[in-house]
């Protein structure tokens, strides 16, 4: 049986003793324990302030208090000054002392007389008085200010501004996806709070790094949404596009101080506009009838009264700041179970944003970030390791060994070896779900600028890709989704004059199929004109009126440079414009594009993939002294064809009677120009492969064995033979070329040679 879950008292005793022992190393003039100690006062925050929660006032005010503290630290330049320092020992002491008789529900200890009296709904503590916000930089002034330049100090805080930039990927991330959620549920507390806690990360962060521009951006974005948190505020198009405006501002100071940590421009000014953006959130914020301060302020704005509070004094004037810091109710009921999850944990909670790494925590792992380059040399030495032990295993000297122990030490070591390059194989390997879900923002904004009305609907987010893979397929699926919301999707009335939905349908879908990854990309709408994009061909030279085309060849015409059926040239897509490109960074990754479309039913655009590009399992087979590998995925079966199985058809190609379907036999020897083959086709192997719906029959003269292989990069020489997909080491040390079942499925058989 489970244990009982804590009450909302008892996880804010265990974090009130979390936060003493790290206040216990804290020093004057230092910034050690300050992040923590940031992150556990945001999770007491969240905590005391869930509907429901039972906490009473007191130490919810004692918790809005340490938040106000905290803050000013960090407005101090992030180190704890010796004053704020005791005054944050204090009020840890007195919850301490306070939480047995909370608990009991008998009287609370008196505040020591440092920290003056708790204070009450709409009045200012004792120990925090108001004074006068600073006053907003000229940078922000008004629309034609100067831009406020941010300047990293690279030189001592390099590996802080890495660490920040890498966690604000996913801060980044979550915020976007956050607000699509929030577009279709405006209610949603717990999506409303996510996206609290990011911007509010990104304010500590920044306010600790003294990275000016993109604190005030996100504390007054915090500022907004913490109204909507208080229901001050409704969530409406305009706050909606308020608050992905300011992810995207956001997105850009990350993306520029990332360059700048890899030696891009280093040292320049990162000069982006944010007054006009600034300027808007604070009108809403005025309209709201809260008035919010312009410079770094506590988490929770000061100025914004309570819903069950007794009435708030009027506002005070814009030139100083509002006089009442009164913790705001937050709509999150946190999970019981302490301790609280950290605000990067929290932030990450936005629905359908989950990471791989959220998920492994669950089960008790940890996650840590590790250089991508270290990861690759990992995976490069295993499958160096890999190769060196087959040459061992499979070494002539040790054929006629007949010591027992050393045959069991040898199957060990192969354990243990194909175990490893498993594990190391698995670190490359990261979900589609990162890809995928950027699409949301992309399928909303284009069908806005489109007038349209269209849904994004995805499948087999977990489904696995290697990293290398991920980083670029990421490019020609924006085009694709891209072009079928522009110009597959029709608009809304054309729709239900065809007897459609008004709201258009787009498919995002990833699945395993035949040793291969295939992304799906589908839509509802026109399909291609196939008519159109034949004509615009002809007119172009890229075939002849007369030729006889199928389907499938007209449709991969708007892969063709500049293609495009578009009457009108827009700043969104056209059919065919970027095609070009989609196609040649899908071919360069040894995939491929398979085009369907139905006139007035819609398209399907299939992308398959390699799932790694780092190994493959394969099946070694032998065609003369030759050895090639066939992907074992992609293989049905194998078996010794009898001579009345092979049929020669007008002695033009062969086929093989397999269970009385014909199919067509290809002799590798020919294609490759090998003329050691001697056995004839009744004592060879055939083997069955299978891809794109597709089956042939390969005729070589042996099957050697399964095994995993590391695959190479074949050299000038072979790349531009598109039935090669690659190279291996063999464990005898020899090469075997890696056979490109895809593209062998497409070739016709030759003239059969003369059987012996």
């Amino acid at each position: 049986m489970s244990n009982p879950a804590p009450s909302p008292l008892e996880a804010l005793s265990a974090l009130t003793e979390k936060l003493a022992l790290e206040l216990v190393f804290a020093a004057p003039g230092k910034d050690d324990g300050l992040l923590p100690s940031n992150s556990l006062v945001s999770d007491m925050q969240d905590l005391v302030s869930a509907p429901g929660g039972g906490v009473p006032t007191p130490l919810v005010d004692a918790v809005a208090a340490l938040r106000s503290s905290v803050d000013r630290v960090f407005d101090a330049g992030g180190a704890f000054p010796a004053e704020e320092l005791t005054r944050l020992r204090d009020w840890i002491s007195w919850l301490q002392s306070a939480m047995g008789p909370a608990t009991r529900g008998t009287p609370l200890p008196a505040l020591p007389a440092s920290l003056g009296a708790i204070p009450s709904a709409g009045t200012t503590p004792s120990a925090e008085p108001a004074t006068a916000a600073p006053a907003a930089p000229a940078a922000d002034a008004g629309a034609g200010a100067a831009v406020d330049p941010l300047v990293l100090n690279l030189a001592d805080d390099a590996e802080l501004l890495r660490e920040f930039t890498n966690e604000s990927q996913e801060h980044l991330q979550n915020i976007e996806l956050g607000v699509l959620t929030l577009e279709e549920s405006p209610t949603d507390a717990n999506t409303l709070n996510s996206i609290f806690r990011a911007f509010h990360t990104f304010k500590g962060g920044s306010g600790f790094l003294n990275l000016r521009p993109i604190n005030r951006l996100a504390h007054e974005l915090e500022s907004l949404l913490d109204l909507a948190r208080q229901h001050t505020l409704t969530i409406d198009s305009e706050v909606i596009e308020l608050i992905l405006q300011g992810g995207d501002t956001l997105k850009r100071f990350v993306d520029r101080m990332d360059s700048q940590l890899r030696g891009e421009n280093a040292g320049e000014p990162i000069l982006i506009p944010t007054g006009h953006l600034l300027e808007s959130v604070r009108a809403v914020i005025a309209r709201s009838g809260s008035p919010s301060a312009p410079a770094p302020a506590p988490a929770v704005p000061v100025s914004v009264p309570t819903p069950s509070a007794a009435p708030v004094p009027t506002p005070a004037p814009a030139s100083a700041v509002p006089s009442a810091p009164v913790p705001a109710p937050v709509l999150k009921v946190l999970p019981p179970d302490p301790p609280a999850p950290t605000p990067a944990a929290t932030a990450g909670s936005a629905p359908k944003s989950a990471s791989k790494g959220a998920e492994a925590s669950k089960d008790g792992g940890a996650a840590i970030k590790v250089d991508t380059s270290k990861l690759d040399a990992l995976v490069d030495l295993v499958g160096e390791m890999v190769i060196a032990q087959s040459l061992v295993a499979q070494d002539p000297a040790l054929t006629g060994v007949q010591s027992q122990i050393l045959i069991r030490n040898l199957a060990q070591l192969g354990r243990i070896t194909k175990e490893l390059q498993r594990v190391a194989m698995s670190l490359r390997m990261v979900p589609v779900r990162g890809v995928f879900q950027k699409m949301n923002r992309l399928v909303r904004d284009v069908s806005m600028k489109a007038g349209k009305q269209v849904e994004l609907v995805t499948e087999g987010e977990e489904t696995e890709l290697d990293r290398t893979i991920i980083e670029v397929i990421g490019d020609p699926l924006v085009h694709m989704i891209r072009n079928a919301v522009d110009h597959g999707i029709e608009k809304p009335d054309v729709r239900v004059s065809r007897g459609k939905p008004a709201l258009g349908r787009v498919h995002l879908k990833a699945f395993h199929e035949g040793g291969a990854i295939v992304i799906e990309i589908e839509d509802d709408g026109g399909g291609l004109p196939k008519e159109k994009i034949f004509r615009k061909a002809v007119e172009r030279g890229l075939v002849k009126p007369d030729a006889k085309l199928g389907d499938s060849d007209i449709y991969g015409l708007i892969f063709e440079p500049g293609f495009s059926t578009a009457e009108v040239v827009t700043d969104l897509s056209g059919r065919g414009v970027g095609m070009d490109v989609v196609r040649r960074n899908i071919e360069q990754l040894r995939g491929k594009i398979v085009i369907d479309s139905t006139p007035g039913k819609g398209s399907k655009f299939c992308i398959h993939l390699p799932l790694t590009l780092a190994i493959i399992e394969g099946l070694l087979v032998g065609l003369g002294t030759e050895r090639f590998i066939l992907p074992t995925l992609s293989v049905r079966e194998s078996f010794r064809a009898k001579p009345e199985m092979i049929i020669s058809v007008q002695e033009r190609e062969e086929v093989v009677n397999v269970r009385g379907r014909l199919i067509p036999l290809l002799r590798l020897d020919s294609y490759f120009g090998i003329r050691e083959q001697s056995l004839p086709v009744t004592e060879a192997i055939v083997v069955v492969v299978e891809a794109d719906a597709q089956v042939r029959c390969l005729l070589v003269d042996q099957l050697i064995g399964k095994q995993e292989v590391v695959i190479k990069s074949l050299g000038e020489t072979f790349r531009n033979n598109p039935n090669l997909a690659g190279a291996a080491i063999l464990g005898d040390g020899r090469v075997g070329l890696i056979l490109d079942v895809a593209s062998l499925v497409k070739l016709k058989p030759l003239k059969p040679a003369l059987a012996a």
